[in-house]
């Protein structure tokens, strides 16, 4: 197993778009949280009457203990970009034919998968701990009041992660099926953006119908509901939200294992 995480990290770092996405992401999560946070501010510490309706009816999304779903709300929103790393990392094993060269230098099958599902779990691991810390730092500085609830939401940092570590094991998954770098980003492109949000809304408000919150990435999207002052624009949709949170922890659980057991499942029967 060591030998497994000591070559996948020889193949990372030197790889530099691998640390330019990464540099990009840590730049991009406390970017759109420290903007929402300027709108906000922008909106309540207006003397208006209805600035402060506003700051009254939402409180401070910002403080402790929300600011753990509002910055995970936020952040979730941008998985796309540790997504590419992923994909970039499984289709240059193929484009290099580095996965031959694993297996011939004495590597099973199972140990080269085992290697890409160690580089998703960390993958996961760092952006999950890029985005508690992001949180963190929220909370120092918009906290005026500590609540005795101050921790009450911090299992949302596990909930950001296996969102993350499902997301990214898709990604992974779409690498894997098509091999080329391009057409695999474009396609989960497509997908994460374009596709799948536009048929779960149609479906859903257009139809009535409402099995789109179990496609692949809806299920692990329904783990962090959207913050509070969204949220009780209709409360009872809201509460709904956050009662749906625990059932699809165990969806996501069962979207995980399918997508790694199709993988490996895949790598066996494949020719290299």
């Amino acid at each position: 197993m060591l030998n497994i995480v000591k070559t996948e990290w020889l193949k990372i770092k030197k790889y530099p778009a691998f640390w330019w996405v990464m540099g990009i992401t840590a730049l991009t999560y406390p970017g759109i949280n420290y903007m929402f946070i300027n709108v906000y501010k922008t909106i309540t510490e207006k003397q208006s009457q209805s600035g402060q309706m506003v700051k009254a009816l939402i409180g401070n999304p910002f403080a402790l203990p929300e600011t753990w779903r509002t910055v995970a709300y936020f952040s979730s929103l941008f998985v796309f970009i540790p997504a590419i790393v992923i994909i970039m990392l499984i289709t240059n094993e193929y484009s290099y034919k580095t996965n031959r060269q694993n297996i011939i230098d004495g590597w099973s099958r199972r140990q080269f998968m085992t290697g890409k599902l160690i580089d998703v779990l960390l993958l996961s691991l760092i952006v999950t701990s890029l985005y508690a810390l992001v949180a963190f730092i929220i909370s120092l500085t918009n906290t005026k009041v500590i609540s005795p609830e101050k921790w009450k939401l911090v299992y949302y940092i596990g909930l950001f992660g296996l969102q993350t570590f499902s997301q990214l094991s898709i990604a992974f998954m779409v690498g894997l099926l098509v091999r080329k770098s391009f057409i695999a980003l474009a396609i989960f492109a497509f997908y994460f953006i374009i596709l799948e949000p536009i048929a779960v809304n149609v479906l859903r408000y257009k139809y009535k119908i409402y099995i789109g919150e179990f496609f692949p990435l809806e299920i692990s999207n329904r783990l962090l509901p959207k913050p509070a002052f969204i949220g009780r624009i209709d409360e009872a949709s809201y509460q709904a939200s956050l009662n749906n949170v625990y059932p699809h922890i165990f969806y996501t659980i069962i979207v995980i294992g399918l997508t790694w057991g199709f993988c490996f499942w895949l790598n066996n029967r494949r020719d290299l």
